[in-house]
């Protein structure tokens, strides 16, 4: 299932069987605690530590917010708007916004050299957390950044003046011209990916991928400079594992 959408479902699950509970008299309180703790099981399925904090806060968070009384009932637009202002239903199969720590390609440059005026691309370049982590590795290359959100390709390219920044598909964008695909995605996308840097990468081309591996292809290299995030190096024509 597409991320938001366990998130999404279970929240409003959570709330469905809360108003059940109420309908039987049991009290405010321990509805919302066995509320809260049957979101546990969902959540505990999901693969990502983050995804899983996600769904255990969002009905708690959304039931003490009301308790409150103090915003009107259509000001929960709001942040769902800005949610679909900043990610586009169509972009929800993809990552959400990643940063790339600034020191995560640290020794990139010496384990996948490039030459001189190489064009590299982020594909889904957020809000140019990568393209200047590339620009440290290769202060000569030719910086392209990808990102379907029209707000953040905006915000990077101000924060990214250095590299020509376009509002595009990432999955559209044709790869064969860059001798360096990066990205920062998330294992549902990575085969799709790999399929796509298969079809379109040119021999000596690499495709590098922060902390998701490429299951399907034998790495050239994997470095680690910042704990828990590894960086995952392959180079066309790739080798199958």
């Amino acid at each position: 299932m597409v991320w938001p959408l366990p998130a999404l479902l279970t929240w409003l699950a959570a709330w469905v069987v809360l108003l059940l509970l109420r309908s039987t008299e049991l009290p405010l309180p321990w509805a919302f605690m066995l509320v809260t703790l049957a979101t546990a099981w969902p959540a505990w399925r999901l693969s990502h530590r983050w995804r899983r904090l996600i769904v255990l806060a969002g009905f708690p968070l959304s039931f003490l917010a009301l308790q409150q009384n103090a915003l009107p009932a259509w000001a929960w637009l709001a942040p769902l708007a800005a949610l679909l202002l900043l990610y586009p239903l169509r972009s929800w199969r993809d990552a959400p916004l990643f940063p790339t720590p600034s020191a995560a390609l640290d020794g990139l440059a010496d384990a996948a050299p490039l030459p001189a005026g190489a064009r590299v691309l982020e594909a889904g370049c957020g809000l140019g957390h990568g393209l200047r982590a590339l620009r440290q590795a290769y202060p000569a290359a030719r910086l392209t950044g990808l990102e379907w959100s029209a707000p953040l390709a905006a915000l990077c390219r101000l924060r990214c003046p250095f590299a020509r920044v376009r509002r595009g598909d990432i999955w559209a964008e044709d790869w064969s011209a860059y001798e360096m695909v990066y990205l920062f995605q998330r294992p549902e996308s990575m085969p799709r990916a790999v399929a796509k840097a298969r079809q379109e990468l040119a021999p000596g081309a690499w495709l590098v991928s922060l902390e998701f591996e490429a299951l399907e292809l034998r790495p050239q290299a994997r470095l680690e400079t910042v704990a828990g995030k590894p960086v995952w190096l392959y180079q066309a024509p790739f080798t199958p594992c």
